[in-house]
Parts: C-alpha cells; sequence; structure tokens
C-alpha cells in the first residue's frame, strides 16, 4: 500500500494518528499543496477530486475519503478497534464520528479556508463572512462537547476511537482558522490533555 498524504492538512493528519494508534507503517508519498502538486495530472490519476489523503491498495485500487481509509485499516488490524467491537458501539461510535466531523471538524476547516492567506490559492474564492460565521458554530459545538465530556472521559465513551481523533485534529486546526477555544471549559480541555500526551497526536 501507498499513502499520499501531507503533513500539514488536517484530513492526512487524521489518518496518520489512527495509524499510529494502531501502530502500522504505510509506505508514504508526500504531495505539497502549497506547490498544487494535488492538481498536476498524475495525481489527478490517483484522485480526480484532488484531495489528500489517497491510499492505494496493493491491487491498484484507491481509497480517497479519510474516514473510508480508517475504516479498511481497521478490517486489515481490529486491535486496538477504534471503531467498536459490536454493532451497537459500533454505531454510537459511528454517530458521534459524524457530530465531530459535522458540527467541529467541518466548521473549523471551512473557517480556515475561507480565511488563512496561504489558502487563497486552494480556496478561491475566498468568503471571509463565511469563515467568520463558521467560527460561531465551531465554538457552539465546543460548548456543546464540553458538557458531554463532563459525563465521560472520550467522546463517544469511556473508550478512545475514531471520534476522538477528528475532534482533536479539529482542535488543532483551530489557532489557523482563528477559532478560540473558550477557556472555561474544563471538561474540554481536560480531554484535549489527555489526547494531546498520546503518542499518536505527534504523528
Amino acid at each position: 500500500m501507498l499513502l499520499y498524504d501531507t503533513p500539514r492538512a488536517p484530513n492526512p493528519k487524521r489518518v496518520r494518528m489512527f495509524l499510529a494508534e494502531k501502530g502500522v507503517p504505510i509506505p508514504t508519498r508526500e504531495i505539497n499543496l502549497l506547490a498544487l502538486e494535488h492538481k498536476n495530472d498524475d495525481y489527478a490519476r490517483i484522485n480526480p477530486f484532488h484531495r489528500v489523503p489517497a491510499l492505494v491498495l496493493d491491487d491498484g485500487a484507491v481509497l480517497t475519503e479519510s474516514v473510508s481509509i480508517c475504516r479498511y485499516i481497521e478490517t486489515l488490524y481490529p486491535e486496538p478497534p477504534l471503531f467498536g467491537r459490536d454493532g451497537r458501539e459500533a454505531a454510537f461510535i459511528d454517530m458521534w464520528q459524524r457530530r465531530m466531523e459535522f458540527e467541529l471538524f467541518m466548521p473549523v476547516a471551512h473557517a480556515f479556508r475561507h480565511s488563512h492567506p496561504r489558502l487563497a490559492a486552494l480556496e478561491q474564492p475566498q468568503f471571509p463572512d463565511f469563515a467568520q460565521a463558521q467560527r460561531g458554530r465551531a465554538v457552539d459545538a465546543m460548548r456543546w462537547l464540553d458538557g458531554e465530556l463532563a459525563a465521560r472521559r472520550h467522546v463517544a465513551g469511556d473508550a478512545f476511537t475514531v471520534a476522538d481523533i477528528t475532534a482533536f485534529v479539529a482542535l488543532e486546526l483551530s489557532p489557523l482558522a482563528r477559532v478560540d477555544v473558550p477557556g472555561e471549559l474544563a471538561h474540554l480541555a481536560r480531554w484535549r490533555s489527555d489526547v494531546a500526551a498520546r503518542p499518536s497526536a505527534a504523528a
């Protein structure tokens, strides 16, 4: 297998964290987004949507969505289980993963893409008003998540899962997106500190 990666983008970071949690090394090839390498014809044959990451399987098939890549890796390396051990657990983890993606990760990512000056070549046109609106959505999601984390250790329950990875990567992107994490969110801060201490956080 070969993973097309880029160091600073949030979606590849999710995959790298997942692989690190699994202890699975996969050869990588770096794509320089700022140099628009993802727009060239060679990469278009890997992913016609010009996005990273992409995982080329041993038979030549290509997976191009970060959560889909993680799901595939989970089937090959089921321990530790990051998508759940049974149907009920998997359903709740999937619910929380989608909540983190749609309510937190995407608003932060949109704020980043539509406001950071170095991304002007990637996001044409940028909409600063949209970025500002997304910041408010992201902060609302953080406040809600803080309340949820008052009752449990991790996003989807007591165990660390893919939902934690998505939420953590969103918070790590927040400074670049100029999304201010409210300082009074003690449960969110405790959880974030716990995840940051995991070796996978440095992936």
